[in-house]
């Protein structure tokens, strides 16, 4: 399988990296070829230009700011996100990174006259996050309703294949985490990317 791997980390020393590194040596090991796209090295804008936005409702839609990013989501057949929770969301970049590249024409469409857009990642057969959180699990689940995945499920899944397949990893409580919790964690990284 093409899996694009997609990390949003400002440190390369971060535990982050570490899972997204963790991620790539599994699935290699078992045969899947993975585009590593790492936001921050490549200094991804991830603000939304004046004339993207005026350009939204535009048929064709333009994305040739972003073409690259566009080109190598639309040749993936999985999409793998690898990031910290950061105030119980996504960080800045990888919004960005939404809002940019899963455009008009690219993740959807607008249909003629209104109503419900369409999907158009249908290429995207598997949509994995592998993220971390300061905040406890009852935190991040009962207080906040566990905001990151059910955007990804509810916003960016159903952009994909119709039967694409949700994965998501967290490790809750990430600040008062031990070395030894950690590596436990990278274990189970390593045993589900195994797994796909």
């Amino acid at each position: 399988m093409k899996l694009l791997l997609v990390i949003a980390h400002p440190l390369e020393d971060s535990f982050t990296f570490a899972v997204a590194q963790a991620a790539r040596s599994a699935l290699t090991a078992k045969g899947h070829a993975v585009d590593w796209l790492d936001l921050y090295r490549i200094d991804f804008d991830p603000r939304l230009t004046a004339s993207e936005r005026r350009g939204y409702f535009d048929l064709p839609y333009d994305a040739s700011d972003v073409a690259d990013h566009v080109a190598r989501l639309q040749a993936a057949e999985g999409l793998i996100l690898v990031f910290p929770s950061w105030w119980f969301g996504f960080p800045a970049i990888l919004k960005g990174w939404f809002d940019r590249v899963f455009a008009p024409d690219v993740a959807f469409e607008h249909p003629p006259g209104g109503g419900p857009i369409t999907r158009k990642l249908t290429n995207i057969r598997l949509l994995c996050a592998l993220t971390t959180a300061g905040s406890p699990g009852w935190m991040v689940r009962l207080v906040m309703g566990d905001p990151v995945r059910r955007l990804l499920k509810r916003g960016i899944a159903p952009l994909c294949a119709r039967d694409v397949r949700f994965r998501m990893l967290s490790l809750l409580d990430f600040d008062r985490s031990t070395e030894r919790r950690r590596l436990a964690h990278l274990d189970k990284v390593r045993a589900m990317m195994a797994r796909l």
